[in-house]
């Protein structure tokens, strides 16, 4: 009986110890203040929002926008340079395959919610798409008005259009195809330019693309569920000891906010490990089950105090002026 009693005094002892070092080694109040600002990513550059709830894949959500505060039509050049003005970090923008070859700035798989096209993208060539009205679809009030229709005849840009226009632009391309020949075709397309433009690009979608384009572009700063998962799940396992696997290194992470608490050293011992590590920690709203952002001034209160790690947000118009304030 003693020693029984013996074995769990010292099994009690040692998972004292344990928490102790568990709870120091992870915990912020033991770690040197982050004095950067936040880096702040703007969703498809300064694009109209729209109300969310029921929303499903096959939404078309420029049918359902909220009543424009701005002038702008998402992804495209105009945008992005609004973006940048208001004090957007990086720009993140999504990319379809064109019939001949080009890579279109543009969201929807097929063009008839927010055009005055028809069919799918991808079966038309680039000039053929800077034809569309890409306001053509947008309303507020189911129907009755639309307030961008006639403004955004030849605003969708190929890649190569953005890329000359920003030439130190820093970029968050979406591949949104699943295809893995399109991640090649971007690897040779991305291949043409320096490494030092190339550090200011980060490339993410499906798991197919993404795979095919590191391997094409090993050095590559890229994002997928694959990568996130890789990272992530191991981290979550033996973080606590300050461990970084390997597969969080020179990467990117979304990490949506309902779930950052549970990363080890959340928020400022997990940003400086992720620093170390050369990976940028961007933080979604919600559960990142869709592209919800921090889009109202009163949303940024949900953040730790002093966050300084990513935000992604769709109204960088309302948050980027609160940074610059301070």
């Amino acid at each position: 009986m003693k020693k029984i009693k013996k074995f769990f005094k010292r099994l009690l002892l040692f998972l004292l110890i344990l928490a102790v070092f568990m709870f120091a080694n992870n915990s912020s109040l033991f770690t040197k203040e982050r004095e950067e600002k936040p880096l702040l990513m703007a969703h498809r550059g300064m694009a109209q929002t729209f109300n969310m709830e029921g929303i499903t894949g096959d939404t078309c959500t420029a049918e359902r926008i909220y009543e424009p505060e701005h002038p702008f039509i998402e992804n495209t050049i105009p945008s992005m340079e609004a973006a940048f003005e208001a004090g957007a970090n990086v720009v993140e923008l999504d990319i379809q395959l064109t019939k001949d070859g080009q890579f279109a700035v543009f969201h929807d798989w097929t063009l008839e919610c927010r055009t005055d096209g028809q069919g799918v993208v991808r079966e038309h060539t680039m000039e053929e798409l800077k034809q569309l009205d890409i306001g053509y679809g947008y309303t507020a009030d189911k129907g009755k008005t639309f307030p961008f229709r006639g403004k955004g005849t030849r605003l969708m840009p190929s890649l190569d259009d953005v890329m000359e226009h920003f030439p130190e632009g820093n970029f968050l391309i979406h591949i949104k195809s699943n295809d893995p020949s399109e991640g090649k075709q971007l690897a040779e397309y991305l291949s043409k330019f320096p490494e030092s433009r190339l550090q200011e690009i980060t490339v993410y979608g499906g798991d197919e693309p993404i795979a095919a384009l590191k391997e094409k572009m090993p050095g590559m700063r890229v994002m997928s569920k694959a990568t996130l998962k890789s990272c992530l799940l191991p981290y979550l396992a033996a973080g606590w000891t300050g461990y970084i696997p390997n597969s969080c290194e020179e990467t990117q992470l979304h990490v949506p906010e309902a779930y950052a608490k549970w990363m080890w050293g959340w928020p400022n011992k997990f940003l400086n490990r992720m620093d170390k590590a050369g990976t940028n920690v961007i933080v979604v709203a919600g559960d990142g089950g869709w592209s919800e952002g921090f889009d109202k001034p009163a949303d940024l209160g949900r953040l730790p105090a002093g966050y300084s790690g990513g935000i992604w947000t769709n109204r960088i118009d309302l948050i980027a002026p609160l940074y610059k304030e301070n």
